[in-house]
């Protein structure tokens, strides 16, 4: 299916039942793989959150010193979900020794304009090794070629610099700080808004 763009030239749109139908896959570099998380993640992943409250969960309310076991469990099941309907796809990362390092995943799609939102974390104890540019490369290349994205959008507090230098590293283009753009415990704020678009993406 396809749209019009402003001069009449066709643009693709997301494809809804080719989301729903895409089989898992594993994504690798030098030194992550990235896959779609099980069943067996779940105690991992609390691990990891509840190293990171102090530096995750500033700017991701999920992450916070009351995170329980059974959030893990719940989170991983709801992404098995998503991924099974084509809502969102969410990728656990590892190094290379198989230690589980974060989480990333592109969601919130756009059918329209053919876009998604791409996110990610790193655990505290792995944080600024340069983990998240390269699950962000990743996570682009499969979105502009097998998803068919025409644009993909990185979002993150205008004060949150780390995640911002991600962004940067990875590639994305600066557009804008956007009013409001997120909520963050319960406060609106200014978001820093990147974009990757398929000649751009590393």
């Amino acid at each position: 299916m396809s749209s019009k763009a402003s001069h009449g030239q066709a643009v693709p749109t997301i494809d809804m039942q080719l989301l729903a139908t895409l089989p898992p896959v594993e994504l690798s570099s030098e030194r992550i793989t990235m896959r779609p998380y099980c069943a067996g993640d779940a105690g991992a992943l609390f691990a990891a959150a509840t190293e990171s409250v102090a530096t995750v969960g500033r700017w991701m309310p999920w992450c916070h010193a009351g995170y329980r076991p059974s959030d893990s469990a719940a989170w991983v099941e709801k992404c098995a979900a998503a991924w099974e309907s084509g809502e969102e796809f969410s990728f656990a990362l590892f190094d290379t020794s198989g230690r589980y390092v974060g989480g990333a995943g592109l969601n919130h799609f756009n059918r329209v304009h053919n876009l998604a939102n791409l996110g990610y974390w790193i655990r505290q104890s792995r944080q600024g090794a340069g983990l998240a540019v390269e699950a962000t490369s990743l996570l682009a290349h499969y979105g502009f070629t097998a998803l068919k994205l025409t644009r993909i959008e990185i979002v993150a507090a205008a004060d949150n610099s780390a995640s911002r230098r991600v962004a940067e590293k990875a590639g994305a283009q600066f557009e804008c700080l956007a009013r409001n753009r997120l909520v963050i415990h319960d406060v609106p704020i200014v978001a820093a808004v990147y974009s990757l678009v398929p000649d751009r993406a590393v």
